[in-house]
């Protein structure tokens, strides 16, 4: 969100900012306050949501209504309405990269989990939801401190289509269906007011499905922001960039990747805010594209407000060429859905689109109704803030021990183990009496959170984390930064890795090589980080645990293949407890669990052009397709894959083996008519299905997970389905359910997964609509398979 911004733009901000945050000691400004203006109808709590926005929209003069269409919304004095900024942001965290978050007061500091990546490698659905509760208490808490907005603009729930993409970090990894979740997830927990209680949060992702009952009167503790809406997934890569870049999406790879976390994030997760792209999608501005904006209104039931990235409305006139003067680029926004504009081209512009007759004043009141709702909702218009259900909430409440254990507990679950040759891990603290610590990220703290981190509660690096475990540690950066441009370095840390027990390397990547506005060229190690790693492996006395940072998949296969690399974790953006989390699973004071999600391409994928948004492979044009899903070439580690200390086996104690579909179509439909003439059945499509029958074919996978190792362990189970190919397009195999579990040395456990195969054994068709194969439905579960017939 960090296009560059006119003179204009910077100054309206400064100017904005400076008066909403005047008073950072003291507490929020708010409307309808006693005796002069709480009598106004749009202050009146017995009313309901609609008629007070309807009352506040009617009050108001045009010039007052376009003020309120930027992210900094204008006051409105005689109405005794402060200003307002819409913009703060939460991706693991609260974050100053908006100018709604600082710093700069009473409270100086927020906790700073780990990277979304990270987070999500833990698959476990709880812990993202508790989270979510997490960051949105500290948020209020911030708000109450006159030092945070109560709309904020995550999580990022775009597909992580291409390992080069810079933002990639910021998302739950590839998989539509653990993007989905984990969108879910992080926004009930941010915006619901009463906060579900977990009590298996440690190793368990079991939830409560009566979790909504509390929120019914559509009240929110804050507002998340479903974004970036659709398609988007390119920062900068040869001659596109992501404010002109048009992504070419099929209806196929639209239905079944690039749109079900924004369906479920708005169906499931009820999010109040949907933050549409820079990009263009099949050659229109997402920010104008009102049929997918209109989607999610109409057919999602989305009820929130729909906000541009920043200055993507200006991008439509700009960059896309899509109209030809500003004032048609704000009228096809706000005819499309846009209800706000991150910047002030709205601001500038919108008056002389209605005096153009290019847009309607009737359409600006939409806006307002949607952002005035969500402003209600948010109580904002419903007194003194310290006198409400979130009044208490302060400086205690952030930096608690109970969220610095949470974020520790994200980042120990999410840490990767990916390999421990001849049971090189855990060591042994008792027996090690020196270490030598070698990288430019082990005693650098600055980027251990990655892109959207605030000012952490604590700052304490890989290297003085492990000293707590062995006091001779010694440290040598080897490098002189991430880039590694120059070996002059490299005496030094071979020195070191002489005379030490053991040696660990820090390589990978941080945010001066993948971030926003900015993607990578290269898979491999940067600059010539793969000699350091190598000279040290060559003086070594044991081998080498090599500890890897960075969001992005990064090709380390000369590593995966040489034995005097022992041990490979990938620690991403750990986040500010990443260095004990990292120190604890080295020393096995923590079994690791995590799993990768995302799969790690060789350096050969960056033959593939970064533009081209097929999900498919297509072999007559030489494209090895994307995500595990689709992808046909080589892979370095592929996604789900994660070690153990331990060792896990399955039993599949019951599953089906034959499902009827014939219930879920009615006397006269199509298909029974073919199946009446005697036509062949391939699939079963969705749009034919009667309305809620699906629920009735729904089935259990019970299984028995046994930990046949010496040590107890979190494990997670993953089931896998493949189809029978019987339409073009059908996945290699997807992921159909996933369940984080706590098994005991030489115990076992029994995990269920519930599948609806309308949902989970069902894929898109070549024109977007969704269909469930006929035929063999094999169900893996590590080495073991199931056989499923799907009839008809």
């Amino acid at each position: 969100m960090n296009l560059q911004l006119t003179l204009i733009s910077l100054l309206f901000f400064t100017s904005a900012i400076a008066e909403t945050f005047k008073n950072l000691d003291s507490h929020p400004q708010f409307p309808c306050k006693p005796p002069h203006f709480s009598s106004y109808p749009f202050c009146n709590v017995s009313l309901s949501i609609k008629q007070r926005a309807i009352s506040l929209v009617s009050l108001l003069t045009l010039p007052e209504k376009i003020g309120q269409l930027s992210n900094t919304a204008a006051s409105v004095p005689r109405l005794g309405i402060p200003p307002y900024e819409w913009w703060s942001e939460s991706l693991h965290g609260l974050a100053d990269n908006g100018p709604g978050v600082s710093f700069n007061g009473s409270i100086s500091a927020a906790t700073s989990f780990p990277q979304v990546i990270v987070s999500a490698a833990s698959f476990n659905r709880t812990l993202w939801y508790e989270i979510g509760s997490a960051v949105a208490v500290e948020g209020r808490a911030m708000y109450n401190g006159g030092q945070a907005g109560l709309t904020f603009w995550a999580p990022n729930i775009n597909v992580f289509r291409d390992p080069r993409w810079g933002r990639g970090q910021e998302t739950p990894g590839e998989d539509p269906k653990v993007v989905s979740e984990y969108g879910v997830e992080f926004v009930r927990g941010f915006q619901e007011k009463k906060k579900r209680k977990v009590l298996k949060r440690r190793f368990s992702d079991d939830v409560d499905d009566d979790r909504h009952d509390d929120d019914a009167d559509g009240k929110l503790m804050l507002s998340a922001c479903c974004k970036h809406f659709t398609a988007y997934d390119l920062e900068k890569w040869g001659n596109f960039t992501r404010y002109d870049f048009n992504a070419v999406v099929t209806e196929q790879d639209m239905e079944d990747t690039y749109q079900p976390p924004f369906e479920t994030c708005i169906r499931d997760g009820k999010a109040s805010c949907l933050m549409c792209s820079y990009n263009a999608v099949n050659g229109v501005p997402a920010c104008a594209q009102g049929d997918l904006l209109q989607k999610a209104r109409v057919e999602w039931g989305f009820e929130g407000y729909i906000t541009s990235d920043c200055d993507a409305v200006a991008t439509i006139f700009a960059y896309q060429g899509y109209t030809k003067s500003p004032e048609e680029a704000v009228a096809d926004a706000i005819k499309a859905g846009v209800d706000i504009n991150c910047g002030t081209y709205m601001l500038r512009h919108t008056q002389s689109a209605i005096e153009q007759g290019k847009v309607s004043e009737e359409l600006v009141d939409r806006a307002l109704l949607n952002l005035f709702a969500v402003q209600l909702r948010l109580g904002l218009f419903d007194g003194d803030p310290r006198r409400g259900q979130y009044g208490k909430l302060g400086s205690n409440d952030i930096c608690s021990s109970d969220h610095r254990k949470l974020a520790l507990e994200a980042t120990r679950q999410g840490i990767v183990l990916l390999k421990n040759d001849h049971k090189l891990l855990p060591l042994n603290k008792n027996h090690v009496s020196s270490l030598a610590i070698v990288g430019p990220m082990a005693n650098n703290i600055s980027n251990m959170g990655g892109t959207y981190t605030g000012t952490p509660c604590q700052r304490k690096t890989l290297f003085t984390e492990l000293l707590e475990y062995v006091k001779k540690t010694s440290y040598a950066s080897g490098c002189s930064d991430v880039s590694c441009d120059s070996d002059t370095g490299f005496g030094e840390a071979v020195a070191i890795a002489k005379g030490a027990d053991f040696v660990i390397v820090v390589a990978g990547l941080d945010l001066s090589q993948e971030t926003e506005d900015k993607d990578r060229v290269s898979l491999s190690l940067p600059g010539k980080q793969k000699d350091l790693v190598s000279h040290v492996a060559a003086v070594s006395k044991k081998p080498v645990i090599l500890v890897l940072t960075g969001g992005g998949p990064v090709d380390v296969t000369f590593a995966k293949n040489d034995p005097r690399i022992g041990s490979i974790i990938w620690i991403g953006y750990p986040g500010e407890t990443g260095g004990q989390a990292l120190a604890e699973i080295i020393f096995g004071d923590f079994n690791p669990g995590g799993r990768l999600p995302t799969t790690w391409y060789p350096e050969s994928f960056t033959d593939v052009a970064m533009s081209d948004m097929h999900m498919r492979a297509n072999s007559s044009r030489g494209y090895p397709g994307r995500t595990y899903r689709f992808y046909t070439g080589p892979q370095v580690y592929s996604f789900g894959t994660g070690l153990s200390y331990t060792k896990f086996e399955y039993k599949i104690l019951s599953a089906p083996i034959r499902l009827s579909l014939s219930e879920l179509l009615p006397q006269q439909s199509s298909h029974k008519k073919q199946l009446q003439h005697g036509e062949e059945l391939r699939y079963l499509q969705l749009d034919d299905v009667i309305v809620n029958s699906c629920e009735s074919l729904r089935f259990n996978v019970r299984v028995h997970v046994s930990n046949t190792g010496e040590i107890d362990g979190s494990h997670v189970v993953m089931l896998f389905s493949k189809m029978p190919p019987v339409l073009s397009g059908v996945p290699e195999k997807q992921l159909i359910g996933y369940d984080r579990v706590h098994v005991r040395s030489n115990e076992m456990m029994e995990t269920v997964f519930v599948i609806d195969p309308c949902k989970q054994l069902s894929v898109a068709n070549d024109v977007g609509k969704r269909v469930i194969p006929l035929g063999s439905h094999v169900l893996f579960l590590g080495d073991l398979q199931h056989s499923l017939s799907v009839e008809f």
